[in-house]
C-alpha cells in the first residue's frame, strides 16, 4: 500500500481538499518549499551578492546535479520557467522557411500547440498534426501513425512524452531513433515525465528536450529545464537578448551564457532540483511511482465503466503511468470542474481537446484509494442526479 498518510504529511496541500490534480502544477514537499525560502530570504538579505556574483556557481552546481539526475552534460542544459518557454525559443530559433514542415500529433498540449502554429503561420511553413489512433494498441501502431506524416519537406518531429489532457506515455525513444536515421531533428516535451518515469536524456538521445522540475519532480513552481545537444545550440537565439550576448566574462558554453544570463529575477526555484530530488531518494521514490502507477491502473477499468467509456490504453500497458484520463460526456467542462470542487472539494481538471472532453486524475504518494473513492462517488452522484455533465 501507499505509504499516504506518512507521505502526505510531508506536503503543504490543503488537507481538507482531495488533490487529484499533481499533473497542472505539481506540489512541493515541505522540506523543499523550505529550502527555497532560505534561497529567497537569502536573496533579499544580499541582492547585489546573490544576483552578480554568487549567482553563476549556485546555478551551475544546481545544474550539475540535474545533469547527473538526466544524464547529460550540466552545460546542454539551461533553466527555463516552464517547458512553454522552451518550446517558444526553438520553434523561433529554427527559422523556419515557407514550405517546412513540422510535424506533432493532434494530442499536443494547447501553449505548445498554439506557440508552433504562429511561428508556422509567420514563417509560412506547415505545422502537421498528425492524427493518433485511439486507443492506443501498440507502439509499432504509433509509430505508423506518426512517420505517415513524414515528407521531405519535415524540418522537426515534436511530440509530448506524456501527453496532457489524455495521459498517454508515447514511446519517444522510438521516434528519435527512426528520426535519426532519417536526418530529422526531435524536440521531445517531457513536461510530465521526470519524476514520474525514468527519463535518462543520453541513452533517450533526442535533439532537443524539455521538462518540467516543478511537476513530478517536487521543485518549486516556476523550476523547469531547456536540453539540447551541443550540435544543435547555435539554432537557438534567447528570447530575451541580455549580458550572456558578448558577454565580458564569457564562460565555456555561449549556450549557458545566452539563455541563463538574463538580468535581474529570481531564480530561487531554480537552485531546489537537489534538495527536491534528495527528498525522493530518501523516501524510495522509484517504489512509489510504481505503487502510484499500480493504483491508477487498478482503477482505470471502474472509471471507464462508471463514465461509460473506452480505456485510452490498455491500464497494464506502458503507455499509462501515474495519471488516468478519461472522455466524458460534457458540453460545459469547466462548470463540472467548478463543481466538483465547490461541491465535493475535489480538485481534478475537466479539460477540452478539439471537440472532445477528458477527466483525469493524477496519483502521487500523498493520495490513497480513499481519494479516487471520493472521486466516483462524486461522478456517480452527479450521474444519477442526471446532472452529467451540464447541467451542474
Amino acid at each position: 500500500m501507499l505509504q499516504s498518510t506518512a507521505l502526505k504529511s510531508e506536503f503543504l496541500l490543503d488537507p481538507s481538499v482531495t488533490f487529484l490534480n499533481f499533473g497542472s502544477f505539481g506540489a512541493c514537499p515541505r522540506p523543499v518549499f523550505e529550502r527555497y525560502q532560505r534561497y529567497q530570504l537569502e536573496l533579499e538579505t544580499e541582492p547585489v551578492q546573490f544576483i552578480a556574483f554568487k549567482g553563476t556557481a549556485y546555478l551551475e552546481a544546481s545544474r550539475k546535479v540535474l545533469g547527473t539526475y538526466l544524464n547529460c552534460d550540466k552545460d546542454d542544459l539551461v533553466y527555463v520557467t516552464n517547458p512553454s518557454y522552451a518550446v517558444n525559443i526553438v520553434a523561433k530559433g529554427l527559422n523556419l522557411q515557407a514550405g517546412d514542415e513540422v510535424l506533432t500529433s493532434d494530442l499536443e498540449y494547447g501553449a505548445c500547440d498554439k506557440t508552433w502554429a504562429y511561428y508556422c503561420e509567420k514563417s509560412g511553413a506547415r505545422l502537421v498534426r498528425q492524427k493518433i489512433n485511439l486507443p492506443l494498441r501498440s507502439k509499432e501502431q504509433f509509430l505508423e501513425d506518426v512517420f505517415s506524416g513524414v515528407s521531405e519537406r519535415t524540418r522537426v518531429i515534436f511530440l509530448s512524452h506524456i501527453t496532457s489532457t489524455t495521459a498517454l506515455v508515447f514511446p519517444v525513444a522510438e521516434v528519435c531513433a527512426l528520426a535519426r536515421k532519417r536526418g530529422i531533428l526531435t524536440f521531445i516535451d517531457g513536461a510530465h515525465a521526470p519524476g514520474q518515469i525514468p527519463l535518462d536524456l543520453g541513452a533517450l538521445d533526442a535533439d532537443i528536450y524539455t521538462g518540467a522540475c516543478h511537476k513530478w519532480m517536487l521543485a518549486p513552481k516556476g523550476c523547469s529545464f531547456f536540453y539540447a545537444k551541443k550540435e544543435v545550440q547555435h539554432y537557438f537565439d534567447p528570447l530575451v537578448v541580455s549580458w550572456g550576448y558578448n558577454s565580458s566574462t564569457p564562460s565555456a558554453s555561449r549556450f549557458i551564457d545566452y539563455h541563463q544570463n538574463q538580468g535581474t529575477r529570481d531564480f530561487s526555484a531554480f537552485l531546489c532540483t537537489a534538495a527536491a530530488i534528495d527528498f525522493m531518494n530518501r523516501h524510495n521514490w522509484t517504489e512509489v511511482a510504481a505503487q502510484c502507477r499500480a493504483l491508477v491502473r487498478r482503477n482505470a477499468a471502474r472509471f471507464a465503466t462508471l463514465l461509460n467509456t473506452q480505456l485510452l490504453c490498455e491500464a497494464e500497458s506502458d503507455f499509462l503511468a501515474q495519471m488516468l484520463s478519461l472522455e466524458i460526456q460534457t458540453k460545459t467542462p469547466e462548470l463540472l470542474q467548478a463543481h466538483l470542487y465547490n461541491h465535493y472539494k475535489i480538485e481534478i481538471p475537466v479539460m477540452r481537446h478539439g471537440n472532445r472532453c477528458y477527466i483525469r486524475f493524477s496519483v502521487n504518494a500523498f493520495n490513497s484509494q480513499h481519494d479516487l473513492d471520493r472521486l466516483y462517488q462524486a461522478l456517480s452522484e452527479i450521474k444519477h442526479a442526471k446532472k452529467l455533465m451540464d447541467q451542474v
